[in-house]
């Protein structure tokens, strides 16, 4: 049974229940039962994180927001996922707080698969950690590595660190460093360092960065992908010429749009921590919810959590010793 946050959401909580029945997957619903009439399973919880909130300081202080209760169902095993499309900042609190990360892991980290067509690539991190150290980013290719592998089949997917050029040498002292524990690890698909260019050519099946640099290129590569789909749009209705045209690529131009929509991806993963979370798109669509679900169901029936553990242990990537709190400085 998966945990569907249905605060926070831009559309509002009726379309997340209606995602959550689309999904196919059992889910309880936390929200607002009052906005959610007729829908069955649900914890009524009204009271929400919003995105202006400091994310910690409210997870703590609100314990019967619809997000708290949510991940501590899957702290205490009542859920085996939670959902949610609120607050990423609060997520990723409440995640941190009541399910805590792995052991051994210094940061978790929010991965999502880009919107490009063709080439499914992960990144990570894109908004969990602005400033990161060298282990940081190479726990980041360890765990973003594993969960390519177990969830979307890619055998030894290939990882790249996201840099100003190809050259080791290339970077910020903190990317260099990555780098090199990197190269001498051995058990990951390191491909070296790959420029913003190749973000899109499908060079590397995961991506690693640090969560600024992160969040702004999937911003920039989602709304690039709305205006060039809307380009095309108003290109092919802008003659009864080209309007003849464009029934004839109807079809590809529908599944190359389907391919560039966050909603299909469903949203990002947050990798680190000992429970699945799935971060829906604020925007999403029923479907976009529905796929978010289907993801979190995913990432628990191929076993992500002990997949990354093996992953990270056999690359010696872990710490000796696992952090206490969320505002740690490690």
């Amino acid at each position: 049974m998966i945990a569907l946050d249905a605060n926070g959401a831009d559309r509002g909580p009726a379309t997340v229940a209606e995602g959550g029945r689309l999904s196919g997957v059992p889910v309880t619903l936390y929200g607002p039962a009052a906005e959610l009439p007729g829908s069955a399973h649900i914890v009524d919880s009204p009271v929400a994180i919003g995105n202006g909130e400091e994310p910690v300081l409210a997870v703590r202080s609100k314990e019967d927001a619809s997000i708290v209760r949510a991940v501590r169902a899957v702290a205490a095993g009542e859920a085996d996922a939670a959902v949610s499309a609120g607050s990423t900042g609060a997520a990723l609190a409440a995640a941190v707080l009541h399910l805590r990360r792995l052991r051994g892991v210094h940061r978790p980290g929010i991965a999502v698969l880009l919107p490009i067509p063709g080439a499914p690539t992960l990144m990570v991190d894109v908004g969990g950690n602005v400033e990161v150290r060298p282990e940081h980013l190479v726990q980041f290719a360890y765990m973003g590595s594993a969960f390519m592998e177990a969830v979307h089949g890619v055998e030894r997917p290939r990882v790249g660190l996201l840099s100003i050029g190809e050259e080791p040498t290339k970077g910020t002292a903190d990317v260099v460093e990555a780098h090199e524990r990197l190269a001498a690890g051995g058990v990951l698909n390191f491909v070296g360092n790959v420029e913003g260019t190749d973000v899109t050519a499908g060079r590397a099946d995961v991506i690693v960065t640090d969560g600024f640099t992160g969040n702004v290129a999937l911003k920039l590569m989602e709304g690039t992908a709305r205006t060039v789909v809307g380009a095309v749009r108003d290109a092919v209705r802008s003659s009864i010429v080209s309007s003849a045209g464009g029934l004839l690529i109807r079809g590809a131009v529908g599944g190359l749009r389907s391919q560039l929509d966050p909603n299909t991806t469903g949203g990002a993963i947050l990798l680190g921590v000992r429970g699945v979370v799935v971060i829906a798109h604020g925007g999403s669509s029923a479907e976009g919810v529905a796929n978010a679900v289907r993801l979190a169901q995913r990432a628990v029936d191929e076993h992500v959590l002990d997949r990354t553990m093996a992953t990270l242990e056999a690359g010696g990537a872990l710490r000796s010793a696992p952090t206490a709190t969320v505002a740690s400085d490690d």
